[in-house]
């Protein structure tokens, strides 16, 4: 019993000591608090976030700056972001005398750091959700299906918005079918949530949780640009989330659920449907030396949130190469809160264009605004002037997918005074492959809202289709993972583009496609003539027929024997279409396509095929055609004249990579296909208005073959195209409507043509390889 009384003795003791302990470990953590906050009172957050490191790196040569002492280390259990995590900033770089005091009035209507977390907490109550725990995977088995819900009676939808759900109708994964849907996008307008703004919509949470599908969030994408509201400018949507999805400009780190939300780029409501601007970078560029090394020119706040870097910016301006200016001139009170520098920097603001800075500097400087993104952002990669970031806790557009280190400074707010040491530390090889890089993400992923847009939704079936989802290779090699279908192949040795990077080189064999639409009358038939021509090539694998005639389909008997394998491919649909169907049958990674009346020699095809595998990415073929703008009528035009360019190469013959075949399938919107078959026209249109926008470049012509067209009219074939009259007014009618669809013209005009070597010399002819062209 005594045993048992010392022993609760000492156990009550030992309770009572590690009490006291733990008292004493708080009452110390307070005082060193202390200590910091009043030994660097000029930088309130060392004590508020001590645990955070900071880092600014120079990308050109990927070493990180030594940080500033006296700040504490982190530890290494945690693996750093590429921005820090705190939203805090420090204060600025400003002379005493300079530094603006938040009045009495201003300073009580700020929130506290446990209202904001109140703030945040409440909106995102999901915030550890993932794919794996907050999306239904079995609503998307039967493929991946967007659904725009039906606008209800009154919505206000905003110009900006309405291009939002445009380009989601208009895209190849919309469905007007809820119970197909994968993903569901809200008609209710949510991308300005200011409560100040004349966008903000009214009722959000009430419309939101009436839906019948929304299931908390679940499977659902919500579009915002603008949160919060002056002066703190909080993530404060006006409704919670849920498990929804945000694709969210001016995304936090601290609220950003990694591979769940997006972040977008901030744009203005300018910012076009389709196409958009083209980027500025061209070949007279390089050497890439440009007049400024660093500008920026904006607004400069003289109070609250994002006023800290841009009134410190006058430290690194210095009027030559460095030109960064701002302006307080704006708002309604903006005299009432002048400075001393405010009338200067007016002035100063007033002498420089911004434009002529922009295309004329090789760095843009790109602080954060009230929120952490920019219209600057998007105006220094159109002008390819390399982004220098300063917005501490961003994330970055489409981070998971883009490295922004090949294109862009990601900076630090905190030092300032280092960026003009860090650009000129940067070479002109490094500066003019960041530029181009600028160029390529700008087309790729930002000249539209339609191109925002389709990059979310191609980043959120990647999630989905997780097994068939594209690498970085893709996202950030041109022509970019809008146009690198990975259900195609998720190796990227299979497409045409990267074989370069890879070092890989396209098959050295090729399939014949022949498209054919009459009946086989007998061995001396067209068809006939050019299938014997065709297997007589060293380079030819198989050759496919592609059987779209009315008529029954041929016994084998009534074909050629060939040395090469002769597969006959009944069309179902009988369209025009059809002929650019990716059958399994097509083996090669090269693809000749051919119409039945085409006339080519063995020679012919040999030499097209070698030019082909030195261009895998491009058409390559003989017939050419150009297209121009006709002014009287404000439209595109179509024309067959022989003159010295061109920009399209016809597919009746001519060379191409089969992942061209799956692109036009899967890619082109259904409609613009069943208009090319309705017409059974057009379709050699499609595909080269198809190259050229993935490649940006023109095809390719070989030899002369000026007689091609006369010598299809004049195969007798009552069928003949070439014969209808319509046929030229609905190619004129064809080239408007795909650009319509592209939003620009993706054509581009060549003059160049490839010849065998010693074509036409005064040589004797035994010395020349491709003897039979030279008797065309």
């Amino acid at each position: 019993m005594q045993a048992k009384k010392r022993y609760l003795l000492v156990s009550v003791g030992a309770g009572l000591l590690f009490l006291v302990y733990l008292w004493g470990l708080q009452i110390g953590e307070f005082q060193q608090q202390s200590y910091q906050y009043h030994q660097f009172p000029q930088y309130p957050q060392y004590h508020q976030y001590h645990q955070q490191e900071y880092q600014f790196y120079r990308q050109s040569q990927e070493v990180y700056y030594p940080r500033p002492e006296p700040l504490p280390q982190r530890s290494p259990s945690r693996q750093p972001r590429h921005w820090p995590e705190s939203t805090q900033l420090l204060e600025p770089y400003l002379e005493g005398g300079e530094q603006e005091e938040d009045s009495p009035q201003l300073h009580h209507q700020h929130t506290s750091p446990r209202e904001r977390r109140a703030i945040r907490d409440n909106i995102y109550k999901n915030k550890r959700c993932r794919m794996e725990t907050c999306f239904d995977f079995a609503r998307c088995q039967s493929g991946f299906r967007v659904y725009i819900y039906p606008p209800q009676r009154g919505d206000e939808i905003s110009e900006t918005y309405q291009k939002i759900l445009s380009s989601i109708e208009e895209s190849r994964f919309h469905t007007t079918d809820p119970s197909r849907a994968c993903l569901f996008i809200l008609a209710v307008d949510t991308l300005d949530r200011d409560q100040l703004s004349a966008q903000y919509v009214q009722n959000v949470r009430a419309r939101i949780q009436s839906l019948p599908t929304w299931n908390d969030g679940r499977n659902h994408l919500i579009f915002n640009l603008y949160s919060g509201t002056w002066p703190d400018y909080t993530e404060d949507l006006g409704f919670e989330v849920g498990q929804a999805m945000l694709a969210k400009a001016s995304a936090d780190v601290v609220n950003f659920r990694p591979n769940f939300d997006i972040s977008i780029p901030l744009f203005s409501k300018e910012h076009p449907l389709k196409g958009g601007g083209i980027g500025y970078l061209t070949l007279k560029n390089a050497p890439p030396s440009r007049k400024y090394l660093l500008v920026f020119k904006g607004k400069r706040y003289l109070t609250g949130i994002g006023s800290e870097t841009r009134n410190a910016l006058y430290h690194v301006h210095n009027g030559e190469d460095i030109i960064l200016l701002t302006t307080c001139k704006h708002g309604k009170d903006w005299e009432k809160h002048k400075d001393s520098r405010c009338d200067r920097d007016n002035e100063e603001y007033s002498k420089y264009d911004y434009q002529e800075l922009l295309h004329n500097s090789s760095f843009c400087l790109v602080p954060r605004g009230r929120r952490l993104g920019s219209f600057r952002f998007l105006e220094a990669l159109q002008a390819a002037c390399i982004p220098v970031i300063l917005s501490n806790g961003w994330e970055l557009p489409f981070s998971e997918v883009i490295d922004w280190r090949k294109a862009a400074i990601l900076g630090d707010e905190r030092l300032l005074l280092q960026v003009p040491s860090i650009t000129r530390s940067v070479g002109h090889d490094r500066i003019l492959a960041l530029r181009q890089q600028t160029q390529f993400l700008w087309d790729a992923y930002f000249s539209s809202v339609a191109k925002i847009v389709l990059t979310t939704l191609e980043i959120i079936q990647d999630r989905v289709d997780s097994h068939v989802s594209r690498n970085r290779l893709l996202w950030n090699s041109l022509p970019g993972g809008l146009y690198a279908l990975p259900q195609y192949s998720t190796d990227p040795a299979q497409f045409p583009f990267y074989y370069a990077i890879l070092g890989k080189s396209p098959s050295q064999q090729f399939t014949a496609v022949i498209h054919t639409v009459t009946p086989l009358q007998s061995q001396i038939s067209p068809v006939v003539k050019l299938i014997i021509a065709v297997a007589k090539s060293k380079f030819c694998a198989q050759i496919v027929v592609l059987w779209n005639c009315d008529k029954p389909l041929p016994p084998r008997n009534k074909w050629p024997s060939t040395s090469v394998p002769l597969t006959v491919i009944e069309g179902q649909t009988k369209t025009m279409s059809s002929r650019f169907y990716p059958h399994d049958a097509i083996l090669t990674d090269a693809v000749l396509s051919l119409d039945e009346d085409s006339v080519l020699s063995t020679n012919e095809v040999d030499f097209a095929f070698t030019v082909w595998q030195s261009f895998p990415e491009r058409i390559i073929g003989y017939p050419a055609r150009s297209h121009y703008w006709d002014s009287s009528r404000s439209r595109w035009g179509y024309t067959s004249k022989w003159t010295n360019e061109y920009s399209m190469v016809l597919t009746g013959a001519a060379f191409y990579h089969r992942y061209y075949h799956y692109l036009f399938t899967h890619y082109i919107p259904a409609n613009l296909r069943t208009t090319v078959d309705r017409m059974a026209n057009c379709e050699d249109i499609l595909m080269n208005f198809l190259v050229s926008a993935v490649t940006k470049q023109p095809p390719i012509k070989v030899t002369q073959k000026k007689q091609y067209k006369e010598t299809m009219m004049t195969q007798g074939s009552k069928a003949s195209r070439w014969a209808d009259p319509d046929h030229f007014a609905q190619r004129q009618t064809c080239m408007n409507a795909f650009s319509h669809w592209l939003g620009f013209m993706p054509l581009v005009h060549s003059q160049m043509r490839l010849d065998p070597v010693l074509f036409r010399d005064q040589v004797s002819i035994l010395r020349k390889k491709y003897r039979d062209i030279e008797r065309l």
